[in-house]
């Protein structure tokens, strides 16, 4: 399925061996709006978009890799008949006039879950969505990305050169404007392409459930231990090793919180550990380690020494534990150790879900959660039927049409198999 957009400046460009050339999309067919940042400007942008008609094709930017909130810094939109907005969120925080103008129709977005908590703290809070990448997987697209669909689907490209920039830079450099306008200008047209597709592939209904699932997800509570995240954290040994990594990891965080910076950009995860590793004896040393080398790094040296003293002398209970309690079943990995009838469960109910994502091609964790399947497996129900499996999917955060599709298939698998011969009938 390939259509081309209209009116568009068009370079071509090669792709893979053996396939179409596809157009290169190189500016928005209407040109570059001015960026809103007023009162005078919202107001034009919302009459304009009150009076246009359809869906909504929404965006965000925001600065990850450089900042430490999540905030949008850049929203563009675009509807039939209203063209292309884009606005700037810190000189408009409040969009929420913006919400109500468009509250009765849907938006399109693509990765939605990654956009909705940005845009709704300026206000933007959508009651319908379609998300083209979720759309993209239930279809059973291999590559989902936006600039990918946008080929496979539509036969344009787009040049995606920007997508990690640092987008609290003030003035936004031209090429990086014409870069977010393309982005939703593609969007409708898409749209409606993989609407034909899930409707073709009869999964247009529960497309429509996932959508919804996404947009009335609570935002994610806080994380337990979340310095365990630390990258390269399984070269670390022992709990006292453990407590020094945590105590660097949150004397960066208040410094990256208190500067809005990325944490990364403050100290490196890859400091933070050979500081745990080398364990130097003062801020000299730890001054001679390479990855301290740096202006940044230097200048809170006697921080990053703090934390590291701070770890040595914390008393024996209050370190922490090397495989902590966490609520739910253990990492796969472990479960092969600590219950080896449980691990051949999950294997069994693990290819089940596979079969029949296979037979509908999308991917299994689209099917069904991959959270919800191992808490089945580690804690399968009493009694075993379609009816208590279910149950279990349910509790799970399953969807409705996900537990129809592939509660039945898993009470058949999840009950271990009978001992090898047993049962059998020999004739006599």
């Amino acid at each position: 399925m390939t259509t081309t957009l209209p009116g568009h400046e068009e370079g071509v460009s090669g792709s893979e061996p053996g396939s179409a050339a596809v157009a290169l999309l190189l500016a928005p067919r209407d040109g570059v709006p001015q960026v809103t940042a007023t009162a005078a400007g919202l107001q034009e942008v919302l009459d304009r978009f009150a009076a246009g008609t359809g869906p909504t094709a929404v965006d965000a930017e925001r600065a990850s890799g450089y900042r430490y909130s999540q905030r949008a810094y850049l929203v563009q939109l675009r509807r039939e008949g209203a063209g292309t907005a884009l606005i700037d969120p810190i000189s408009c925080p409040d969009l929420s006039v913006l919400s109500s103008v468009l509250q009765d129709d849907e938006w399109v977005l693509h990765a939605a879950s990654q956009d909705l908590a940005c845009l709704a703290e300026v206000g933007l809070v959508p009651s319908r969505i379609f998300d083209t990448e979720l759309a993209g997987r239930l279809a059973g697209f291999d590559r989902v990305g936006l600039g990918a669909m946008v080929e496979n689907v539509l036969g344009l490209r787009l040049e995606k050169g920007h997508s990690a920039a640092d987008w609290s830079t003030r003035p936004l450099p031209p090429e990086w404007l014409v870069y977010a306008a393309l982005d939703v200008e593609v969007l409708l047209e898409l749209r409606e392409a993989l609407e034909a597709e899930l409707r073709a592939q009869d999964k247009l209904a529960l497309a429509h459930e996932e959508f919804e699932a996404v947009r009335l997800a609570p935002p994610p509570g806080p994380r337990v231990d979340p310095w365990r995240r630390t990258s390269g954290l399984h070269r670390v040994r022992g709990r006292r090793q453990l407590a020094a990594v945590q105590q660097l990891w949150e004397a960066r965080d208040v410094m990256a919180r208190r500067r809005d910076t990325a944490p990364g950009r403050i100290l490196p995860d890859a400091a933070i550990v050979a500081a745990v590793l080398a364990a130097p004896p003062s801020p000299a040393a730890l001054l001679e380690l390479a990855v301290f080398r740096g202006r940044s790094t230097r200048r809170h040296v006697d921080t990053w020494f703090g934390a590291l003293q701070a770890a040595a002398a914390l008393p024996e209970d209050r370190l922490p534990l090397a495989n902590p309690v966490v609520d739910g079943p253990p990492a796969a990995s472990r479960w092969a150790e600590r219950d080896p009838v449980a691990a051949r469960r999950l294997a069994r109910v693990r290819t089940a879900v596979f079969t029949l994502a296979e037979e509908m091609r999308m991917p299994p964790e689209n099917l069904v959660q991959p959270e919800a399947l191992r808490r089945l497996a580690w804690s399968p129900p009493a009694e075993v039927s379609a009816a208590t499996v279910a149950q279990c999917l349910r509790a799970g955060g399953a969807r409705s049409w996900q537990v129809q599709v592939v509660a039945a298939h898993l009470a058949v698998v999840l009950p271990d198999p009978p001992p090898a011969g047993e049962g059998d009938d020999d004739g006599a």
